[in-house]
């Protein structure tokens, strides 16, 4: 199995209880990973069900990869999900009325940018009464010292993640569609020695294809990070 050295994204928030963990900066970058990956979760038909920092992990390059599809469910067409499931903190009002989508992870990715911002929980209670009371009325405020320093744009979204009506709530897509999370340095063209490599591989005969393959799982992150910014681009 892969082995990911930087641990639990939960274990770096862990770490600084109360403040913020990350620059604005930092955080915009890592939720762009994770609301794409989501994005492509979701475009498979896959609900994740449980997106919480503890379920996301760093690798050495920094990268952040979502773990434990324990509780992941495929989703029929427009079929609603019924089981009531997740980590209270994390779970989107509608689940505990066993009739949801997709937009639960989207609501999940909402708890989480808000923590990476503010080093707190925005849902957070004596009990899980309580929590589930604030989820279910979308009770949380934007009162701490980080969000008085942060971009407008990152409240924004924060809001249209944190939604209670499903219907109301933006998508993953929709959210990498937010200003917030839109590239902010011009648009740097594609290397045209990776194009040109691409172009190749095409023609390449299945056996080299295996080979090379086995070449680029035994290659480490360091040297693949080139290639995923420019895929990157291509997306």
């Amino acid at each position: 199995m892969e082995y990911i050295s930087g641990g639990e994204l939960f274990e770096k928030l862990e770490a600084k209880v109360n403040q913020a963990v990350f620059t604005e900066e930092e955080s915009k970058n890592h939720m762009r990973k994770l609301i794409s990956a989501c994005h492509h979760m979701h475009s498979q038909g896959i609900v994740h069900r449980d997106i919480k920092p503890e379920n996301i992990m760093i690798g050495k390059d920094g990268e952040l990869k979502f773990i434990d599809f324990g509780l992941s469910k495929r989703q029929q067409g427009n079929k609603k999900l019924k089981t009531i499931t997740g980590t209270p903190y994390y779970m989107a009002p509608e689940i505990m009325d066993g009739n949801y989508d997709s937009k639960v992870d989207s609501w999940s990715l909402g708890v989480l940018l808000y923590t990476l911002i503010c080093g707190k929980l925005p849902f957070f209670g004596e009990n899980s009464m309580e929590v589930f009371n604030k989820i279910k009325n979308a009770n949380y405020t934007f009162e701490h010292p980080e969000f008085k320093t942060c971009s407008p744009d990152v409240i924004d979204l924060i809001k249209k993640l944190l939604v209670v009506k499903p219907k109301n709530r933006i998508s993953a897509y929709e959210a990498l569609c937010h200003p917030w999370l839109k590239e902010t340095s011009s648009f740097n063209p594609l290397d045209p020695e990776i194009i040109g490599k691409l172009k190749s591989y095409r023609g390449v005969s299945k056996l080299k294809k295996a080979a090379m393959n086995v070449f680029v799982k035994m290659t480490g992150d360091e040297n693949l990070s080139k290639m995923r910014e420019e895929f990157a681009k291509f997306d």
